[in-house]
This record gives structure tokens, sequence and C-alpha cells, in this order.
């Protein structure tokens, strides 16, 4: 299994091959028949990712990889909880995949609907979307006080970066497992923001150096 840090330039370069429209062999070659043969014996994904379900950010096709290349878990929000931190442990463990990104992406409605019921909470509302708010309102909330005369499309960009710094760290200091992978064994967790509007990824969170 590859390094972290070669596992990261390996998405980078993707993206940007993703960028330029200009897919290299791991959308067309590696998601071929043979491909899918290679796979049944196991899989070795070089990278997990945990980003958020919308339908405009896959990450396969964000960062150019084929079949068997990515652990991709996706939910609303890039939200951290139990069963998705145990997903992680699960990749990181039994793979030995060594990069964990933590990728939300520009208009987060997830991120926009809680900043909106920071003032106005619904009457009515699902507990299950009501548990998705309330893992991310804690990172969000501090932002209005802090930036009172911010427009209402900033703060949502405040708010979704603040929101995978947030999913980010919990990865880093909520897993005994995760811990232990990190100081010992080159465990990379890193924040990174998708644009809608280029296409783009920004690693922004956790990089080295």
């Amino acid at each position: 299994m590859i390094s972290a840090t070669e596992a990261l330039q390996r998405l980078q370069a993707g993206n940007e091959r993703f960028v330029q429209t200009d897919p290299g062999m791991a959308a067309s070659q590696l998601s071929s028949p043979e491909r899918r043969a290679a796979l049944l014996a196991g899989q070795e994904p070089f990278a997990i990712v945990l980003g958020c379900s919308d339908s405009r950010a896959p990450a396969e096709l964000i960062f150019d990889q084929g079949l068997g290349d990515l652990f991709v878990i996706r939910v609303a929000g890039n939200v951290i909880a139990p069963s998705l931190v145990g997903s992680v442990e699960f990749a990181a463990e039994h793979f030995g995949t060594r990069l964990v990104v933590v990728m939300g992406h520009t208009q987060c409605g997830a991120v926009t609907a809680t900043l909106q019921q920071l003032d106005e909470p619904p009457e009515s509302r699902s507990p299950n979307l009501h548990a998705i708010v309330d893992r991310i309102r804690p990172a969000v909330a501090p932002l209005r006080d802090a930036y009172p005369d911010t427009p209402p499309g900033d703060l949502v960009g405040r708010a979704v970066r603040a929101n995978i710094a947030a999913s980010a760290n919990q990865l880093r200091h909520g897993s005994r497992i995760l811990e232990t992978l990190i100081r010992d064994d080159g465990l990379m967790v890193v924040g990174a923001e998708y644009s809608l509007e280029t296409g783009q990824v920004d690693f922004f969170d956790g990089m080295p150096g």
C-alpha cells in the first residue's frame, strides 16, 4: 500500500485531469471487465474519502479514479457518526489505506439548512434530519457572532470549511484505532473542499508541512 503523501499526490493529479476535462486511464481502462475480474480476489483502495451525499460531488469522478481505487463513504453534510467512524476504521485496518480525506463542497445544502435553522427552527422535522443538523451546528453556530456583517453567501462558505475541519478533527481524535494508526503507522486525515463551480478540490486542513 502506498503512503499517505503519495496517495494525496495521486488524488491531486486526478482532480487536475478532471478539471481539465482530460480523464486518464482510471475513468476508462480501470473500469473495464478485466478490472472487475481482477478485483474479485479483493480490494486495495489507496484512499478513503468521506464525502457529502450531494449528487454533484461523486468522489471517483472528481479524482478521476476507477474501480477499486477509492473507499468512499457518503453522508449528507459529511458529518461524523459512529457508523461512519467504523467504516473508516474498517478500511484503514483491513486494507492498509493510509489516507483519509473528509471532502465537503461549496453550496452544501446541509450546512445552509443548519445556518437557516439557527434562527428559524422548523415546527416539525424528521428526527433523522435533526440528527444531521445537530452534528453540523457546533461547528457553524459560532460563525454568526464572529462574522456578523458577512453576506449570507460568504457565511455559508466559511461554515462549509468549518464543518469539514470539525469532521476531520473528530476522526483524528474520536477513535482509538485511528489515533493509533496516525501515531504509529502513517495514517493521515485531511480536509478538502470541492468547488461545484470550478471542479477543483482544495485540500486545506491537516495538510503535511
